[in-house]
């Protein structure tokens, strides 16, 4: 599937290495984008990368941790060296604690948490708002989570620091508009990634057919579903949409 619904367009995508991300940087750039592909990990972030040149796209890997200001100016300057702007912004990188009471997660694990969840939005704000609006704008694309909309127990601080990130997102909207730069949101349910396990606690059957109780379309959500959300609302089809928030859930958060 290939297109041109972002063509000519430049977008980062954090957190791209596997999951989410790597199905937002492939899909981008299936619609023409070239595309920074970054990750914790470098190898990661090169596997996606080679993938997507391989398969006649633009791309380069770029290793950044997003809780630190100083990388998320680098990954924007590599941005600028590599392909000369920066259009879009999907800040997907995310982490989580354990799915345990809540008395039990440690004082460095939700430092971590809030550092690459909700730190990072303000380390993107920095780096990027000022080259959007020098450009004229641009677009954000949060990937929070249903944990910040109808949160379940057992993961009491990472629902809180999705919560921030949703709320961030829409009072930069607000902030942004006339700079005519627009801010969303996509909220997945828990998906079949690498955080799968720790969403759950533990990967079993049974605890998986536990979280797949809560979803009425009967699945757990994939990166392309939360690809496409992101894609529609990083494209100029949506023009006119900014603070929304795209529950890309089968249904969890009705």
């Amino acid at each position: 599937m290939a297109g041109d619904r972002l063509a000519g367009k430049v977008a980062i995508v954090t957190g791209a290495g596997s999951g989410f991300g790597e199905g937002i940087a492939q899909r981008f750039a299936a619609e023409g984008a070239r595309v920074v592909v970054n990750d914790l990990q470098a190898p990661a972030a090169e596997r996606v990368a080679d993938l997507i040149r391989q398969g006649g796209g633009e791309a380069v890997a770029v290793q950044a941790d997003v809780s630190r200001g100083e990388d998320m100016h680098r990954l924007r300057e590599a941005a600028m060296q590599a392909f000369g702007g920066v259009h879009v912004v999907v800040n997907n990188a995310g982490t989580s604690h354990r799915n345990q009471p809540l008395l039990g997660v440690t004082e460095e694990e939700l430092d971590r948490v809030y550092a690459v969840n909700v730190k990072s939005l303000y380390w993107a704000a920095q780096a990027f708002v000022p080259a959007m609006r020098a450009a004229g704008g641009g677009a954000f694309v949060t990937i929070a989570s249903t944990a910040g909309v109808r949160p379940r127990p057992g993961l009491a601080w990472y629902n809180g620091s999705k919560g921030a990130a949703i709320v961030i997102s829409r009072t930069m909207a607000v902030e942004l508009a006339p700079d005519r730069i627009r801010v969303n949101v996509v909220n997945p349910v828990a998906g079949d990634t690498p955080l799968l396990a720790t969403f759950m606690g533990e990967d079993t059957p049974e605890m998986r057919a536990k979280f797949l109780s809560g979803i009425p379309l009967g699945r757990f959500s994939m990166p392309r579903d939360v690809a496409n959300a992101a894609l529609y609302l990083a494209s100029d089809e949506a023009d006119f949409i900014t603070g929304a928030c795209i529950e890309v859930d089968g249904g969890r958060c009705v």
